[in-house]
């Protein structure tokens, strides 16, 4: 916050700043000190959604994987592993979800350069991240709940962990296919 500081005091807006006596700076201004907390707020948003992503996805392949494992070699689904994979890994996408519509909100890559640039002036990074990157993971997201819905209404192991791996797989492809890996692997 205080190099955002130092770079008003820079531009000579002095009327709005006030030196404390430990010589920290200090804006009178309301607006101006949101400024700062805004962006704050959007980077930590931002790391979030980025750490979360790698321990959401290590957790989706690990029930997709369980649940192949489960389906060709026949096996019991426990409400011990099997159960509480398949739920990890359902709560930490929808988690995940909602940290993803929060900066979609907020950040200048999402709705606000729709807003500005239009559908048809985006580039095809900025439509990645703006169009496509929500879009497919709101539709992989769907289908991941659907593969536990649908688990739940089976008596039988076979079908629940068919119903888990379907789902959730083709849910798994679909993140995987938009990932903005220049931004994610940079």
């Amino acid at each position: 916050m205080e190099l955002f500081f130092e770079i008003q005091l820079l531009k000579g807006n002095k009327h709005n700043i006030k030196t404390l006596p430990n010589g920290r700076v200090f804006y009178a201004q309301n607006s101006l000190f949101l400024e700062a907390k805004t962006r704050t707020m959007f980077e930590i948003i931002q790391t979030l959604h980025s750490y979360l992503a790698y321990v959401a996805l290590a957790v989706l392949f690990f029930a997709v994987a369980n649940a192949i494992m489960g389906l060709v070699g026949n096996k019991m689904f426990t409400m011990g592993k099997d159960l509480r994979l398949s739920l990890f890994a359902l709560i930490l996408c929808h988690i995940q979800l909602l940290v993803g519509l929060i900066l979609y909100f907020v950040s200048a890559n999402g709705f606000s350069a729709i807003r500005e640039f239009g559908m048809g002036g985006l580039t095809s990074a900025a439509r990645l991240l703006a169009v496509e990157h929500p879009f497919v993971n709101i539709l992989a997201l769907v289908l991941i709940t659907v593969g536990w819905s649908r688990h739940k209404k089976f008596m039988e192991g076979k079908k629940k962990f068919k119903s888990i791996a379907l789902f959730y797989g083709l849910g798994l492809i679909l993140i995987l296919s938009r990932i903005p890996w220049g931004q994610w692997l940079n």
